[in-house]
């Protein structure tokens, strides 16, 4: 890629059809590490579809035989915690929807490695770090989480009440040499009460969310009706899953770096950190931020691979793009003096097996500071820096 170029990156709310799948694909993940006694061989990789006044449940779970989750009343929770309850009627969805649950037993075979510390998978991950941002993310990723985020917050807490739960923005910046320089383009897309213009709705987010943004940003953006737009088409009034059938694992971009890193392919949301695809994208993002903040180089891309059961990765790949600060074939020999990415120590390093994975399921996995984002630390760059 040039070093000057236009990059584009979206997020979406929380109320999203796909959104609302993976939170409740989520929170039943969090629920096996909220049952009493060791927790340590439990096992979950679930899938949620949300369509018209509908909730289906799939996948395999894990647990002691004599311990009970209540699936229907996870989903329930969580569909009307995002905001989909019976104040919207017109929107054929809310808490009370039908529940299809058809959770079982994870296979046998699969444990038998998975037990003894393997991979519970095959596959590659990949995790990236970039100094462009205090986060170590791409600025474009970043502020369309920001927006989004905010947007469901002014919904949430009624600041904005005339907003509805589904929802999406988009952000465009302009890349000179590697580095933000000024925002080109905001597009936000949001369900409203119909009772409000779509002007009026472009106008109060501006002044409430957007503006506020800009300040904090201080990078140069001229408002017109080409680089803002809300509701693409002038009117978007009914959205959610009677519009929109949500799935869980469908925005695995929004989840990681906005396009801006590559993606090995396997979704997040849904599954227990035995399974790698998780755990090792967080374990590649923790290398490549530790990486970056150390001054090893200004982005960085980390790829690990597994096989299903086995202890060791089958390789590791660091890519600097050409920024880096010192000779790139030492890198490698860095991250393995570090870090260790066998799949139960990943567990152990960022402390995966405790309820935390539900607030992941939206605004992205990465570049956050909350509690429970131990893949966010940054515990490794003073021995990176005594290794250089």
């Amino acid at each position: 890629m040039n070093k000057n170029f236009l990059f584009t990156s979206e997020s979406v709310s929380k109320g999203h059809p796909d959104k609302v799948a993976d939170s409740v694909s989520d929170a039943i993940v969090d629920s096996i590490f909220k049952l009493s006694g060791d927790v340590s061989t439990h096992r979950a990789a679930v899938e949620t579809m949300v369509t018209t006044n509908t909730a289906i449940l799939a996948g395999e779970v894990s647990i002691r035989h004599d311990q009970v989750i209540d699936y229907e009343k996870i989903a329930r929770e969580i569909i009307k915690s995002i905001g989909y309850n019976n104040n919207i009627p017109d929107y054929n969805f809310d808490s009370q929807c039908t529940i299809i649950n058809k959770i079982h037993r994870q296979s046998p075979e699969i444990a038998v490695g998975v037990d003894q510390g393997g991979a519970g998978d095959q596959g590659m991950m990949f995790g990236y770090a970039t100094n462009e941002t205090p986060s170590y993310m791409p600025f474009p990723i970043m502020m369309a989480h920001q927006i989004i985020r905010n947007v469901d917050e002014a919904r949430l807490s009624k600041q904005i009440p005339f907003l509805r739960p589904d929802g999406k923005s988009q952000v465009t910046i302009h890349y000179e040499n590697w580095k933000p320089v000024s925002i080109e383009k905001i597009v936000v897309a949001v369900p409203h009460d119909p009772k409000f213009k779509n002007e009026e709705v472009a106008d109060i987010i501006y002044e409430q969310i957007i503006d506020p943004l800009l300040q904090t940003y201080q990078l140069p953006y001229q408002r017109s009706k080409e680089s803002y737009i809300v509701n693409g088409t002038g009117v978007w009034t009914h959205g959610g899953p009677d519009s929109d059938t949500g799935l869980t694992g469908r925005k695995i971009i929004v989840d990681t770096y906005g396009g801006m890193g590559r993606h090995g392919g396997g979704a997040f949301s849904g599954k227990d950190p035995s399974k790698v695809d998780r755990s090792a994208s967080y374990a590649a993002r923790y290398v490549a931020k530790n990486l970056v903040a150390a001054d090893v180089a200004e982005r960085i891309e980390v790829q690990v691979a597994y096989v299903i059961g086995h202890v060791k990765p089958v390789s590791i790949m660091v890519e600097t793009f050409g920024t880096a600060k010192i000779p790139e074939e030492r890198i490698p020999s860095i991250v393995e003096q570090v870090f260790d990415l066998r799949p139960r120590s990943i567990i152990e390093t960022l402390d995966l097996q405790k309820p935390r994975y539900q607030s992941t399921a939206a605004y992205g996995h990465f570049g956050r500071d909350e509690s429970g984002f131990t893949w966010e630390k940054l515990d490794k760059v003073e021995h990176i820096r005594n290794l250089l």
